[in-house]
């Protein structure tokens, strides 16, 4: 499997990328023949020190990644706050809800002397390989719109140093808050690329925190109103002509797998452990019948119906 392409019974090729913490996760990536990085987090390069990395450092870390992988390397910016915290000094005073706060791009646009150490870094590493940049918990346009600017003079200034960098690097956007999905026709306009992360867009969707032991029987992502949100975002990315992704947790369970071909999602990343699971099931699944299976789901009104129908789509097609 390692060397087959991920192809559908009907004849769909379908992207199978990793997500990876540390550089050298690539290398298990690569191994198990994934196409590229669907998500690179950056935030072990921050955590668990006093002194923020600068750019050459942040560079180095990139450009390993790049070295050990072929195919795109989508490398997501700064993610920090709720249970990742820059620690003190760093402007993240204590809230009394830190996933609904100060977190992501809110952060980062805040901290702007700390966003921009590692832009420009990202932008460097792009001169050496395909490098996309992913900015997560984005909610509204103005957020795309600042970190675009905010490019935009990073690559005046590297022009002017002499320091190569791609100019077209492309920027999306993360789709993990329910704002997102809603707005996706109009983030489309300001975005190259569109990644779900279910982890929290389920989470925010059914106001339930997920590493709650009270209420984790809440987390479900066949909820009807998740399905929903995630068929937008691609069909919002499809009219747009941009490509949309999965990175969340969802991509990687197999349960899950023949409703997402179904919803039309045509790029999964997951951890490297999954990839050939997962590329099977793909290889025996027919996408068109399964498109059709989940049109009469997402139109279905009664609750036991739509769970049949659910458990038709995810095990017979």
């Amino acid at each position: 499997l390692k060397t087959e392409p991920a192809v559908s019974g009907d004849g769909r090729k379908i992207g199978l990328l990793a997500n990876v913490e540390l550089p050298d996760d690539s290398k298990e990536a690569a191994e198990v023949g994934a196409e590229g990085i669907g998500l690179y987090r950056t935030e072990f390069l921050y955590m668990n020190r006093e002194e923020m990395p600068g750019e050459e450092e942040q560079l180095a870390a990139y450009r390993r990644v790049l070295r050990a992988m072929e195919g795109p390397v989508t490398i997501r910016t700064l993610d920090l706050g709720a249970d990742k915290t820059l620690g003190q000094g760093r402007g993240q005073a204590t809230s009394s809800n830190p996933a609904l706060g100060l977190r992501a791009i809110r952060l980062c646009l805040k901290e702007t002397d700390l966003f921009r150490v590692q832009l420009r870094a990202l932008l460097r590493a792009s001169a050496e390989g395909d490098v996309r940049v992913m900015l997560p918990m984005i909610s509204n346009i103005q957020e795309l719109r600042q970190t675009r600017h905010l490019i935009d003079e990073l690559m005046t200034e590297l022009k002017a140093q002499g320091l190569p960098f791609n100019p077209n690097l492309p920027v999306g956007a993360m789709i993990e808050v329910p704002a997102a999905a809603l707005a996706a026709p109009l983030l489309a306009r300001y975005a190259d690329f569109f990644s779900l992360g279910t982890n929290d867009l389920i989470q925010y969707t059914l106001a339930m925190d997920r590493v709650d032991d009270e209420i984790n029987y809440l987390y479900d992502p066949l909820h009807p109103a998740v399905l929903r949100l995630i068929k937008l975002t691609i069909d919002a990315g499809a009219a747009a002509g941009i490509p949309v992704a999965m990175c969340g947790e969802m991509a990687s369970d197999r349960r899950y797998t023949r409703l997402l071909l179904g919803l039309g999602l045509t790029e999964f990343s997951m951890h490297p452990a999954n990839i050939l699971e997962v590329k099977r099931l793909i290889m025996q699944s027919d996408v068109a019948a399964l498109a059709r299976r989940v049109d009469d789901i997402l139109t279905s009104t009664d609750a036991l119906e739509y769970r049949e129908l659910l458990d038709l789509s995810l095990i017979h097609i």
